[in-house]
């Protein structure tokens, strides 16, 4: 099931050109064994039923939008949407079976329908409208992903119980995410082996002109093509959507280029003519094992993503090399071909099996009870405030002799559910997270307490899920004494700004109540401009110098985090800290510096650092059995010029 038939322009003599021509014509397949070889010997909890099935659950999203995506490749088109309308596709069915109140079948036909109407605008604009495949579906990218804000209003929809279902398994052990994934991979298949628009597909990636001059309505073909990714695009989004039990507006960010990935690892040509949808799977499925594999070693999720772009420059290399050894690509295959492509794969599963059964007796008895193990998967690391909890928890867990994996999810709720279910299946003695949101974390949550494995959730709770302990400062307090801060600041009067943080995360929804209700108090105070600015420092700069061109009389600034603060610092220049005061929230290392330096006034502290430590300990005592407190808070503080010197976050 790996990358594209292949015919040899010239002889392989003997057993060893026999073997280099099986190993060639099959080098997605050759990788993916290698990887599952080798992540059985490394790590004892690869070769798991649970992992081995959450390997498929992982992959089941990006195998889905891989599939849409290689009809488009093999046309030698591109498209870059199909993230964003899945997205969008998932929040039309949240809305349509909550908010509108239709039946959930109607609603999953929506959301369908969702895609097709993105496809056949992609369609529209590529052949008709002569727009490069590129730009077209690079502006349906932000079309769609801005529609799903608008109707989620930026928050989660959480899913009825009989959509979220999809995400559960049949009969207690086979994943629906993998059923429609093997369902979607046979149609697929079907569509390009035997119909007549997937002979199509091939011809106009070969020579789109010849296909025309031929008889070919590529115009037509095209839209097809581009609307068959959207339907693709709409089911993984269904299925996203289920496995976190709600709609995320941000959801399925940048899986486009993982699912591009996935097509041409698994040996289709982006220059067009050439894939299979089983190399797509193979191609995904090597993603899946790469990132599980890696998470199970604790390798930092930087370096993850340095490795996942190593193996695809070295599968377009190799693509390269082999067609230099003499092997040309064809669409498709003869029977005998078929025949022969059947048994290399049932060689390889045999292989396989062997070497891996092999390499289990090397963890007999090698695992230790002595340390205990604990796993803490962050919402992310690309904030100098998570950094702090991931320094703190560290700290503690040295101090006690604890082995605590860290990682990292990037803000992707569906990252960290795939984590977090591989936490899970490693046996760690307790779980630590800071959900990215607390809806999508549940039922990840849920399996760990099914596995009877203590839970500590730290600076976000988890809903409709059961957790030891929740360690956490109060975000909606918090904004409100933000917002205190700079209207006492003032006088009780005057034009300020708000930068909020990142859409659809729930410290950006929280900590924006917690302001509007603190200022509730202060009739005097005029907020001119609401922004989002994404809890980033360039962001900051960005949105406050367009707002500054709006509002020059602006006289104070409440940002949701610290980085975005600092950022509005930079575009205020001189006015920072003089005739515009600046309020953050987190109290990071730079903010602490910022309001030493006079430049920002206030930051509201959480002490990171602390709800890492404290978060840890908690863990320890659920690990052993003690009683730990349902919620543990720590104290948020204003930290200004008079008291910074005394504060340690």
């Amino acid at each position: 099931m790996a990358t594209d038939t292949l015919k040899s322009t010239t002889g392989a003599g003997g057993a060893s050109g026999g073997l280099r021509r099986l190993l060639l014509d099959n080098g997605a397949l050759t990788a993916l064994i290698v990887l599952v070889i080798a992540m059985s010997a490394l790590s004892g909890d690869f070769l798991t039923t649970d992992n081995l099935l959450n390997v498929g659950v992982q992959a089941a999203v990006t195998a889905i939008l891989a599939f849409g995506v290689t009809f488009v490749i093999v046309s030698a088109g591109i498209d870059l949407s199909v993230g964003s309308v899945a997205a969008l596709s998932a929040t039309v069915l949240a809305w349509s079976a909550t908010s509108a109140g239709v039946p959930v079948f109607l609603a999953v036909l929506l959301a369908i329908a969702t895609g097709i109407v993105c496809g056949l605008v992609n369609g529209i604009l590529i052949s008709y409208g002569k727009l490069p495949p590129f730009i077209a579906t690079l502006a349906m990218l932000s079309v769609a992903r801005g529609l799903s804000l608008v109707i989620s209003e930026g928050s989660p929809i959480a899913l009825p119980d009989s959509v979220s279902h999809l995400g559960d398994t049949l009969g207690g052990w086979l994943p629906v995410p993998v059923l429609v994934m093997i369902v979607m991979g046979l149609i697929a298949a079907f569509v390009l082996g035997r119909t007549y628009i997937g002979r199509s597909m091939y011809a106009i990636g070969g020579n789109e002109e010849a296909a025309r001059l031929s008889g070919l309505r590529v115009k037509k073909q095209k839209l097809a093509i581009y609307a068959f990714s959207g339907v693709f695009a709409a089911v993984a989004g269904v299925v996203l959507a289920a496995r976190l039990s709600s709609a995320q507006p941000q959801a399925a960010d940048g899986y486009e280029l993982d699912a591009i990935a996935a097509v041409v690892i698994g040996g289709a040509s982006l220059a067009g003519g050439t894939g299979k949808a089983s190399g797509t799977l193979v191609g995904a499925l090597i993603l899946a094992v790469l990132r599980n594999g890696l998470n199970l070693l604790n390798v930092s999720a930087f370096w993850q993503q340095v490795v996942i772009g190593v193996v695809i420059a070295l599968a377009v290399l190799f693509d390269t090399l082999r067609r230099k050894a003499g092997a040309t690509p064809v669409a498709g295959a003869s029977q005998g071909g078929k025949g022969k492509q059947a048994a290399t794969y049932g060689l390889a599963a045999v292989v396989t099996v062997a070497i891996v059964g092999a390499t289990s007796f090397l963890h007999n008895g090698s695992a230790s009870a002595d340390k205990p193990t604990m796993g803490l998967s962050l919402s992310t690391l690309n904030n100098p405030f998570f950094v702090q909890i991931r320094a703190g928890a560290q700290a503690e867990a040295k101090k006690l002799g604890i082995d605590l994996t860290v990682t990292d999810a990037q803000n992707d709720a569906s990252q960290q559910a795939n984590q977090l279910q591989n936490f899970t299946s490693s046996n760690l003695g307790a779980i630590i997270v800071n959900p990215v949101d607390s809806d999508a974390a549940s039922n990840s949550v849920k399996a760990a307490d099914k596995a009877d494995i203590p839970v500590i959730a730290v600076d976000r709770t988890v809903n409709k899920a059961a957790v030891d302990t929740l360690v956490a400062s109060d975000n909606v307090a918090g904004g409100e004494l933000a917002a205190k801060t700079i209207a006492d600041k003032l006088g009780g009067k005057g034009k300020v700004v708000i930068l909020q943080g990142q859409a659809g995360t729930s410290a950006a929804r929280e900590r924006a109540q917690g302001f509007a209700n603190g200022l509730k108090a202060y009739p005097g105070i005029q907020v001119v401009a609401q922004q989002p600015a994404d809890f980033d420092r360039t962001k900051g700069l960005d949105v406050m110098s367009n707002l500054l061109q709006a509002h020059p009389d602006v006289q104070g600034v409440i940002a949701a985090n610290d980085e975005m603060a600092l950022g509005a610092i930079k575009a205020l220049g001189s006015k920072a800290g003089k005739s515009v005061s600046v309020v953050g929230f987190d109290g990071t290392p730079d903010g602490l510096k910022a309001v030493e330096g006079g430049t920002l006034y206030a930051s509201v502290a959480q002490q990171p650092s602390h709800l890492g430590k404290i978060a840890v300990d908690n863990a320890l005592k659920a690990l052993q059995g003690k009683d730990v407190e349902e919620t543990v808070k720590v104290p948020v503080k204003v930290v200004t010029k008079e008291n910074v010197a005394g504060f340690s976050g």
